[in-house]
């Protein structure tokens, strides 16, 4: 329990109606799950306006209600507290609420359109693996040390965010790895944590039906660094156009990674095959269990993350050479007859571009690469096109699928997807995503390629607004079991 008024400290409140001694069991911002002692927070939505649920909220029990407009009625007994914005001061209450654990762990955010998520996991495995106690919030999962919870959010909401990271610190966790959206940026969902450190891994379309432009998806992730502070690290991939524009307001020390120019971390691959790559990094050579540049700025990237964070060059190395690939990302599955699948969450335009150029990159002369590609419904449909081209121009045949067709029509998806082609080229349109990852096996021939992208990890679609359990991963096991036999 806290007092009210001690969640408050720090925050800028407009004005307080109401006791302020009263005791704070629990916070929410929704109504249904109110109780006696909750703070509950009216927060403007989209679709939905958490201050037309201040009255449930009360009826429920609720002691104190922060709202950005006082109510025509209030309750005797229950404070109400009028702030400019309620989803920053969310993220205040609720750092203050559970002791702000984030100052008491060495947190390090990592944003970008690509690469959040393998970047993060693997410098959780990595420091793991140096003998650290540590935590993990990504898009594939939530994990304390060992345990692991459901991930609902790439970042979830500042409630759940800090208790986790509550969790962290009675755990004894010293580090914690998060991704960082460029959505929770602009939500708040990350107020009033205490970052040592923010990576930039890369930026390119995405997100625009939320953000609108790519100005303000630009700014949505320039803000994280902006609000940095001094003593924090800003670690930016410079090869990437907006590499320093992240960092122009930025009081954080700025430091660079890439493979051009003279960056402060710098790699260069050496070799690559299709089970891994041998890389230079700052002039040490190490073999990989990866393949593809992309991968190896992520790598570079935990390399630089992990030297600012105090580890020692030798132990950094050696323990890189040691690390897995991140499930569903560039995640190969091999047949007994030699066709090789990769299952990767490319999901953008410049993903799916780079893992098709990775391909092409090491496939020799005979092999076929078949790309099986889809696009999310309710998302961005402005990409839509363009996935569709680079899957088509990429490979020898272009399988177009459904991805999360969510509440549109699967076939219109495709049709979008099929608008920019360029002439004569080889596709197949398979709403029907078992069926379309059917048809590739039984297209390839031994030595081929199949890339299965844009699901990765997920092991659902949604069709029709209702989840299925799908799992591109098991379909391609089945499919090629089924075709020699087994």
């Amino acid at each position: 329990m806290m007092l009210l008024k001690d969640i408050f400290k720090g925050s800028t409140v407009v004005s307080w109606t109401g006791p302020k001694e009263v005791g704070i069991e629990s916070l929410t911002f929704d109504s249904r799950t109110a109780d006696a002692g909750t703070l509950f927070f009216a927060l403007p939505g989209t679709s939905v306006d958490g201050h037309d649920f201040i009255t449930a909220a009360v009826e429920k029990g609720a002691s104190a209600i922060v709202c950005e407009r006082l109510p025509e009625d209030t309750a005797d007994g229950v404070a109400y507290i009028v702030v400019e914005d309620a989803h920053a001061v969310l993220g205040m209450a609720a750092s203050a609420f559970y002791d702000n654990p984030s100052a008491k762990l060495r947190l390090v955010g990592i944003t970008g359109t690509n690469g959040k998520t393998t970047t993060a996991t693997l410098l959780f495995d990595m420091f793991r693996a140096l003998g650290y106690k540590c935590g993990l919030i990504s898009t594939v999962v939530y994990r304390i040390e060992n345990r692991s919870m459901v991930s609902t959010h790439t970042t979830p909401d500042p409630i759940r965010l800090n208790a986790m990271l509550a969790e962290m610190v009675e755990a004894g966790c010293e580090y914690c790895f998060m991704e960082v959206s460029s959505h929770s940026i602009v939500q708040e969902r990350i107020a009033g944590l205490t970052f040592e450190g923010g990576v930039f891994t890369n930026i390119t379309h995405d997100h625009l039906d939320y953000h609108g432009t790519f100005a303000e998806y630009i700014r949505a992730k320039k803000m994280f660094f902006d609000r940095l502070p001094k003593k924090a690290f800003a670690l930016v991939n410079t090869d990437d156009r907006n590499g320093s524009v992240m960092v122009q307001n930025t009081k954080a020390a700025v430091k660079s990674y890439g493979m051009q120019g003279r960056p402060d971390f710098g790699v260069r691959i050496m070799e690559m095959h299709m089970h891994g790559m041998l890389l230079s990094i700052d002039g040490s050579e190490i073999w990989v269990k990866f393949i593809g540049r992309f991968n190896a700025y992520n790598l570079l990237a935990v390399y630089a993350t992990a030297r600012l964070l105090g580890a020692e060059k030798g132990e950094v190395l050696t323990a890189m050479s040691a690390l897995d690939p991140v499930d569903g990302r560039f995640q190969t599955i091999r047949s007994a007859s030699g066709v090789t699948a990769i299952v990767d969450y490319a999901h953008t335009p410049d993903a799916l571009q780079k893992a098709i150029d990775t391909i092409n990159e090491i496939r020799t002369p005979g092999q076929k690469l078949y790309v099986l590609a889809g696009c999310g419904g309710d998302r961005d449909r402005t990409k839509r096109p363009v996935m569709g081209r680079i899957a088509a121009a990429g490979g020898d045949l272009a399988i177009l699928t459904s991805d999360n067709p969510r509440s549109e029509d699967p076939a219109a998806i495709i049709e979008e997807m099929k608008a920019d082609m360029e002439p004569g080229a080889k596709y197949l349109s398979i709403c029907d995503r078992r069926e379309a990852i059917k048809t590739a096996v039984m297209m390839a021939s031994p030595g081929d390629i199949i890339l299965v992208a844009g699901k990765g990890h997920e092991t659902y679609q949604i069709i029709a607004g209702v989840k299925h359990h799908f799992d591109d991963r098991e379909e391609l096991a089945a499919a090629f079991a089924a075709k020699e036999g087994k």
